[in-house]
């Protein structure tokens, strides 16, 4: 008997009932883009095998969502290749479809639901996801799950949208211990036993082709006859779990034994640089806490009894892997709360009261530098500091993780309005970065403007939001070889 998912993962979308008549069970893979660590997956096979039904997983990519270009779509079908290969031999069909023209693979997912006994897909609280997976619930005949696989704790166990990363972390103190038996299987497919699909109707192959050996075979050259903007390059950072796998090996081996002390300094990266593989969906935190706790040898006596909402110290393990599951766990977990809750939570109108009114209040305050959104993207400001973080964005797709801080405030600092520079960062950062689009980054993006944050004293233009400045960053770190590297 597999193992069956907890069911405050599983949300229904929809008012369809099950067709117990059907062909197979499909998995709509549209955020988990992975094989291992998947709970959507996981729910998938077990209902195949509970109806002894074959599995379809349709992974999709169109061409058409905000902001797509070279760089986004070219790490998606890296992951893509990935699955490919994972699912050789496997008892499952996988249709990997990849839309050539806009609109060309309209109506792909209601044909198969026709042959469909449900279908599962990855519920995911933000970018147009939610939008998509429920007007797709309307339009279908048949049952929709969708499958919360985002983070250790569920969505839907968190009661509200919290204030704050300390309200948040008393509330994970008191709430995720009963959760983290809760693991996903490495792999789900591993003694299915379920029966075998060998191909899909002709005529859907025909319309809607499978493109698993153009993606195998033309790697980067498989983007430039999209419509994509193509002015957006191929970053050197390879998509999918293997490259996933391989960083996660790096960052714990040369990386976390000094991750504490130096995470902030520009000039070593000691981060993971796995932010943009959990935001695709290339790993999952599952596997990343299960590794990290096997190198600590931890087991849950290790959890601390107090719920003080304190940085260090609850978990149990060193103090570098504490550091760095503030990060993973605590931080990013609340950007994916707060979206939950929030649906208006990439909009101004959604920081909080204190800080809309400060910045309101200082809102014609003289600034002393001006710039526009072509002068902000292409790294024409007068602050060499905040020039070489906006070229590592443009370059990389990333941006050291302090500098990132530093990177909003400034945009704050020289833009006419607060709206305006909002406007500016969601832009930049969801064109450009990996990781844009996700509920994290947005979390950094409105952190520049109070969110989770305090009223500071106040100072001109900022009123109470936090003041940072590129001179005291390079006081406090070394910024030489930084500088030099993203130099014009």
């Amino acid at each position: 008997m597999l193992q069956k998912i907890p069911g405050d993962r599983v949300r229904p979308v929809n008012n369809a009932t099950l067709n117990p008549q059907g062909d197979y069970v499909l998995y709509w893979m549209i955020a988990t883009r992975r094989v291992q660590w998947n709970f959507a997956l996981q729910h998938a096979v077990a209902q195949a095998r509970e109806l002894n039904r074959p599995l379809v997983i349709l992974e999709a990519l169109r061409c058409d969502y905000s902001w797509a270009s070279d760089r986004l779509h070219r790490f998606i079908l890296d992951g893509m290749v990935d699955n490919a290969k994972a699912l050789q031999g496997a008892p499952v069909l996988y249709h990997p479809y990849v839309e050539e023209v806009r609109g060309a693979g309209k109506g792909l997912l209601e044909t198969l639901a026709e042959g469909a006994c449900l279908i599962v897909t990855d519920d995911y609280p933000a970018f147009f996801l939610p939008r998509m997976i429920n007007a797709a619930g309307r339009r279908l005949g048949v049952r929709l799950d969708a499958v919360d696989s985002n983070g250790l704790l569920p969505l839907a166990a968190g009661p509200q949208a919290y204030p704050s990363a300390y309200a948040f972390r008393r509330f994970l103190q008191k709430n995720l211990p009963g959760h983290l038996s809760d693991m996903p299987r490495e792999n789900p497919l591993e003694d299915s036993g379920l029966p075998t699909l060998k191909t899909l109707p002709q005529s859907i192959l025909t319309r809607w082709p499978d493109a698993s050996a153009r993606l195998a075979q033309s790697g980067h050259a498989a983007v430039k006859k999209l419509p994509l903007d193509h002015g957006v390059k191929i970053v050197d950072a390879q998509g999918g779990s293997a490259a996933a796998r391989q960083k996660l090996d790096f960052f714990l081996d040369e990386r976390l034994p000094v991750y504490a002390e130096q995470r902030n300094q520009p000039e070593r990266s000691v981060t993971s640089e796995l932010s943009a593989y959990l935001h695709f969906g290339h790993m999952s935190t599952h596997e990343i806490f299960t590794r990290l706790a096997a190198r600590e040898d931890w087991d849950f006596g290790r959890l601390g009894p107090q719920s003080n909402g304190q940085r260090a110290g609850w978990w149990g393990m060193s103090q570098n892997a504490e550091a760095w599951l503030d990060q993973l766990v605590t931080w990013r977990e609340l950007g994916f709360n707060f979206c939950f809750h929030r649906r208006d939570y990439d909009r101004y109108e959604s920081l909080p009261d204190w800080a809309r009114a400060t910045l309101e209040q200082h809102e014609e305050d003289p600034r002393p530098y001006l710039y526009n959104q072509e002068e902000f993207e292409q790294a024409r400001t007068h602050d060499a500091l905040w020039n070489a973080a906006q070229r590592q964005l443009l370059r990389e797709g990333t941006i050291h993780n302090y500098l990132r801080m530093l990177w909003g405030k400034k945009i704050l600092e020289w833009s006419r309005t607060p709206r305006e520079a909002l406007a500016v960062m969601i832009e930049l950062n969801n064109k450009y970065a990996l990781d844009g689009r996700d509920p994290n980054s947005t979390s950094g993006i409105f952190w520049c403007l109070g969110r989770y944050d305090r009223p500071w004293p106040q100072r001109p233009i900022f009123g109470k939001i936090r003041f940072m400045s590129s001179e005291n960053t390079a006081r406090k770190f070394k910024v030489g070889t930084y500088l030099h590297r993203f130099a014009g």
